[in-house]
């Protein structure tokens, strides 16, 4: 494996893509993707959606929201939308979206209606979210919202893998056992390498409409603390109101039903919150790929304008096929590696190749073929690559940190053999 320093020059010319107004699509006519995440349920994560949804409208966004809650879903219910009907097709077999208050939506409640429970195992759930965001007619959008289900599992992470998320948003109440979950959602976001855009704080206080006096029914402020002690935005905090839980089970979210009340302002207030920290973002140089290593065809960008000196050193700007034999990489710290392709078989941390308790390696190298060499590598999210390798070896998923760190193991060898 060959390292070169962030000064070397490279003869390619940056992408057109680094020098897009705004940045990369994430999706194709898609300009961010937000996730809506909880680790715990029962926060408000789904009215916080939907409402949220909605606020961007008003701010001046073109939305679209996915009930990626595919077990439970309550979109259908809160936008007032029909459930158990087979949803309109387009000519070339796209789901139309269901629209309602000028936002497309699309759940796997409008398919199975109200009383008939989806009991799928973890692909399926996997097959119907990958549907929902593959093959719906979305459009063009500044935002698709996507409401995830409680917990850090399967749906997450099949998420997380498979869509390039601008960020999440975090729902919490002030409560601490629901800050103490709503932490370790956080924190399964960040091992994802996807960017916390910020803490919403639901069901905070409540003022009461006959006397106007305020009660911190389920306390007050842990929301905006946590979001301190974390180092993470504090996008806002939402009133507990008995509006929205009615607007809610009758189909009239509060921002659409009542746009002056306070909830509401309270929403628009996040909503451009919102929009100012995502046009902030530094944008990640490389969109999603699925790259032919033998063609070559989808080759991944490499983006020269994206190295800085104070780059992630865990972010990639560009891979490159240097040779059949080498895959290229320079990261946005300016840093550039090259590895062998059989090292990367060999370093394969996946379950089948390491031993997931000890870390201790069970791929014997005599197994691995010198010629062994990958047939595509494609992105997982905004975290990692996978391979899948002409000897039918196709598990691992290859963080970026741990491609990093490889990069970093190999050069240090190199110079010991020296």
């Amino acid at each position: 494996m060959q390292t070169t320093g962030p000064h070397n020059t490279d003869e390619h010319a940056p992408s057109a893509l680094s020098e897009a107004s705004g940045g990369p699509e994430k999706l194709p006519g898609i300009r961010h993707v937000i996730a809506v995440a909880s680790g715990k349920g029962g926060v408000g994560k789904s009215t916080v959606s939907v409402n949220l949804a909605l606020a961007l409208q008003q701010v001046g966004g073109r939305v679209g929201l996915l009930d990626a809650d595919i077990l439970g879903p309550s979109i259908p219910v809160m936008l007032g939308l029909s459930t158990g009907q087979l949803p309109e097709m387009t000519a070339d077999q796209k789901i139309v979206p269901a629209e309602r208050h000028g936002l497309k939506a699309i759940s796997m409640g409008m398919l199975t209606g109200d009383d008939k429970p989806a009991i799928l195992r973890g692909p399926m759930v996997g097959k119907y979210l990958n549907m929902f965001i593959g093959t719906v007619q979305w459009g063009q959008l500044d935002y698709l919202i996507l409401d995830f289900p409680p917990g850090t599992g399967d749906t997450q992470l099949t998420l997380a893998q498979s869509v390039p998320l601008s960020g999440a948003i975090i729902v919490t109440t002030p409560q601490d056992v629901s800050l103490k979950i709503a932490r370790r959602g956080l924190r399964a976001f960040e091992t994802l390498n996807v960017t916390i855009l910020g803490i919403i704080e639901n069901m905070s206080t409540f003022t009461c409409p006959h006397c106007g006096k305020d009660t911190d029914i389920f306390r007050r402020g842990g929301g905006e603390r946590m979001s301190r002690e974390l180092g993470v935005p504090f996008l806002g905090a939402i009133p507990l109101d008995a509006d929205i839980v009615t607007g809610g089970d009758e189909g009239r979210p509060v921002v659409a039903d009542r746009p002056h009340s306070a909830a509401a302002q309270a929403y628009v207030a996040i909503a451009t919150a919102l929009a100012g920290r995502l046009r902030g973002l530094p944008t990640t140089a490389l969109g999603a790929f699925a790259w032919n290593w033998e063609t070559n065809e989808g080759e991944p960008a490499w983006v020269e304008s994206a190295v800085q000196p104070m780059g992630s050193p865990t972010t990639p700007a560009g891979f490159r096929r240097r040779d059949a034999r080498t895959l290229s990489v320079v990261w946005e710290d300016g840093r550039r590696d090259d590895f062998d392709v059989r090292d990367l078989r060999l370093a394969c941390p996946c379950a089948l190749c390491v031993e997931e308790m000890s870390g201790r390696a069970v791929l014997d190298p005599q197994s691995v073929l010198p010629d062994v060499a990958p047939q595509t590598i494609s992105s997982a999210g905004n975290y990692a690559i996978i391979f899948r390798w002409n000897d039918g070896h196709s598990t691992g998923i290859y963080t970026f940190e741990h491609l990093r760190a490889l990069a970093e193991r190999f050069a240090a060898k190199v110079v010991e053999d020296v």
